[in-house]
């Protein structure tokens, strides 16, 4: 699934001054973020799935997309979601399969919200600029975001830690 959003994405020719590693590592960290947020841990995953799908939102506003443009490729996950597990969901008996439904799309609705967050900041911040500054404040280097990635990627190992 990871591989076919990556696709996807790389298609679209929209990654700006990222590199399509990052992209790659970001689409994976919040497939597995997801999968936390299916399992026991859900609670203890919350608060990275808002801060993973933040980031992707950040990161979209320096690749250059549109705030639809993200809120686009989280509904390609959705898609995919469906795609991949939609029959495992449908044979699960009823009560069960609609309750996994409903929590994947609250999920997934959530992930856009908090994504749209994200780009939002960074199309603010990249506005605002101060006396002792020349460049937007959303400028990253790739530095920034590999310490980024790698911060919530932790964050994610401690938690399956716990399984």
């Amino acid at each position: 699934m990871a591989s076919e959003w990556i696709e996807w994405l790389t298609a679209r020719n929209a990654s700006g001054s990222i590199p399509a590693v990052f992209i790659e590592r970001e689409v994976r960290l919040a497939i597995d973020t997801l999968i936390e947020m299916l399992g026991p841990l859900r609670r203890e995953s919350k608060q990275l799935w808002t801060s993973v799908m933040e980031h992707y939102g950040r990161t979209a506003a320096a690749r250059g997309l549109a705030a639809g443009e993200v809120v686009e490729e989280i509904q390609q996950l959705r898609s995919l979601l469906i795609k991949y597990i939609g029959a495992s969901v449908a044979a699960m008996r009823p009560r069960r399969g609609v309750a996994v439904f409903l929590r994947l799309n609250d999920l997934i609705d959530r992930g856009i919200a908090q994504s749209v967050v994200g780009y939002t900041d960074a199309l603010v911040a990249s506005l605002m600029m101060t006396d002792r500054h020349t460049s937007p404040l959303t400028e990253t280097s790739t530095e920034d975001f590999e310490r980024h990635l790698s911060g919530l990627e932790e964050r994610l190992a401690e938690i399956t830690a716990r399984h």
